[in-house]
């Protein structure tokens, strides 16, 4: 087993391959989406891997606008690099070396990394500004049968890219528990807070208002 920065800079060419699928697209452009941004607008992803994300994010800010991408992964950011047009930091998400405020933060499939979930979205709400958006995407098993191999091959890629030496059912519940914190945060942080699921129910999608009173 190994941790998650080698195995990412392992597998960053196939999950490059995975993360840019047509379906897969639509995901993440539906969670750029969420941020509601506007051109001339300041985006930051965290955790932006190899940048998948990037062009749907340039796309809503406009070429006056910033895009903000930051890994802990150099050969991420490798790849991530020439998509969007964006600045691409290498940092740890938990502990971004950004000052604010931005207008929107956009994080997937990163929060069930994070020993603290619930601060790692703390300091994030802190970066944006009062009124603008939080979006968390994130791989939630399914109750539907026809989502069994799949959900089988979620609890796998969570144990492969962890650290814990446990069953991978395990540590998939461990990585879901640390989802779920990290969506209860951003519901206490922010209003006009907004779920939904995608793919089936295989993908949670959530978002968030930034208010004044929330702004530390």
């Amino acid at each position: 087993m190994t941790d998650a920065r080698q195995f990412y800079g392992r597998w960053a060419r196939l999950y490059d391959a995975l993360a840019r699928l047509p379906g897969v697209r639509s995901w993440r452009a539906a969670a750029v989406d969420e941020l509601g941004l506007s051109p001339g607008d300041v985006v930051v992803e965290m955790g932006c891997g190899t940048g998948a994300n990037l062009p749907h994010a340039r796309r809503a800010v406009g070429p006056e606008g910033r895009v903000v991408g930051l890994d802990v992964t150099r050969a991420m950011l490798d790849r991530a690099r020439g998509r969007g047009d964006a600045d691409l930091i290498l940092a740890d998400a938990a502990r971004p070396p950004l000052a604010g405020p931005v207008d929107g933060l956009l994080a997937t499939f990163v929060a069930g990394m994070f020993a603290d979930p619930a601060a790692a979205v703390d300091g994030w709400c802190d970066l944006v500004r009062p009124g603008g958006r939080v979006a968390l995407l994130h791989f939630a098993p399914s109750d539907r049968t026809w989502a069994r191999p799949l959900n089988a091959a979620y609890r796998g890629f969570v144990w492969l890219s962890s650290t814990e030496k446990r069953r991978p059912s395990s540590v998939a519940t461990g990585h879901r528990r640390r989802v779920d914190t990290a969506h209860d945060r951003l519901r206490e942080r922010a209003d006009d807070y907004r779920e939904r699921r995608l793919a089936g129910g295989y993908l949670r999608l959530a978002s968030g208002r930034v208010n004044y009173s929330s702004v530390r």
